[in-house]
């Protein structure tokens, strides 16, 4: 077992640093708003710090499930910064959805104090980290992966090196595009199927089990049809990532013409006052244009 340091108890990070403890690695964890920290500490066991420096001493590893790009800065490389209290020869893992721009330079930085930085982005939502199956993309050194890959098997289905640093978000980015579209195009279905006269369950039941079946389609189709959007990742959160994903299509030279369409489409569930529904909600605005 290991000596961990979890920092940010978001909705994934709580349940997250939750079942390393349960598996019986020593995690301490850091948390913004200390009394989110106290409580996890009150509910698993463990151990609290104040500063992410403090929380990183004598760890192995660190992992990090933050907000973007400037916050996972600030808990790395701030006045305070975990960097500041990890050894040569340790491990920073950062599960936040953040740019590879961002990605790379803490690499660099890490591989300059002899610390391993590896980009481990993830998708499955609360009910993933809750339930302990994530699937977990990955970038940076092979050897590096191999020393982590144990600690993340504690909290996901699927964990997969992709390739060097930076590529974990990249494949992130890909995972954001496709549920982009996905969610849309279902969005569009169970709104036409409500302007036929159609019943939208008698709809799902059938299509579900052809071609166009998905897991947005399987797991949020009678929640929508309910106007229930309060099941998972956020809209002002999805735009932050679709925003990473339009900027780095300029650098790259993608054409991403649908989500460049759909990142607007969230845009005008933010203005209905959706910014806290989930991504679901893109069925909410079809309705508000009736």
């Amino acid at each position: 077992m290991a000596k961990v340091a979890f920092l940010g108890l978001g909705v994934m990070g709580y349940p997250m640093a939750g079942h390393l403890q349960a598996a019986g690695h020593d995690v301490t964890v850091y948390n913004r708003t200390a009394t989110k920290a106290q409580a996890w500490v009150d509910q698993h066991g463990g151990s609290m710090a104040t500063t992410p420096q403090a929380a990183a001493q004598g760890a192995e590893f660190v992992m990090a499930c933050v907000g973007n790009d400037d916050d996972l800065r600030m808990v790395c490389t701030g006045d305070d910064g975990a960097f500041h209290g990890m050894a040569s020869g340790t491990t920073f893992v950062d599960h936040t959805t953040v740019s590879a721009k961002v990605t790379r330079e803490l690499y660099a930085s890490g591989q300059s104090k002899g610390i391993a930085f590896v980009d481990a982005p993830i998708s499955g939502g609360q009910a993933g980290a809750e339930n302990g199956v994530l699937s977990i993309m990955c970038g940076g050194d092979q050897a590096a992966y191999e020393a982590a890959e144990p600690i993340m098997q504690v909290y996901s289905k699927i964990c997969r090196r992709i390739g060097d640093s930076g590529a974990g978000q990249m494949t992130k980015m890909c995972n954001q595009i496709a549920i982009a579209g996905l969610v849309q195009g279902l969005s569009e279905a169970l709104h036409f199927a409500e302007k036929a006269g159609l019943d939208g369950r008698s709809v799902v039941e059938v299509i579900s089990q052809g071609a166009a079946g998905s897991w947005q389609m399987a797991n949020r189709y009678e929640t929508m049809l309910d106007d229930h959007f309060d099941h998972g990742f956020a809209v002002d959160w999805m735009r932050k990532d679709l925003g990473i994903c339009l900027d780095t299509a300029n650098e790259t030279g993608a054409s991403l013409p649908v989500t460049a369409l759909v990142d607007q489409f969230y845009k005008d569930v933010q203005k209905l006052g959706g910014g806290r529904w989930d991504t679901s909600s893109l069925f909410k605005r079809l309705r508000a244009l009736d």
